[in-house]
């Protein structure tokens, strides 16, 4: 197959960021029904510092 006629890769991004919304959301849900809220919180406040610490490398 030539690679010249190979049409261009779908963007699936906006669909991926969507999915992993509906992943966190049903994760911290089920930490809320099982430990309560301050476990949904401690874990919300454990992902920003994990998020802030990769954006830091960068």
């Amino acid at each position: 197959m030539r690679r010249e006629n190979m049409p261009s890769a779908p963007n699936y991004t906006n669909a991926a960021l969507a999915m992993g919304l509906v992943n966190l959301i049903w994760i911290f849900f089920v930490l809320w029904a099982s430990f309560g809220l301050p476990v949904v919180l401690l874990a919300g406040y454990g992902l920003n510092l994990l998020i802030n610490q990769i954006s830091n490398r960068r």
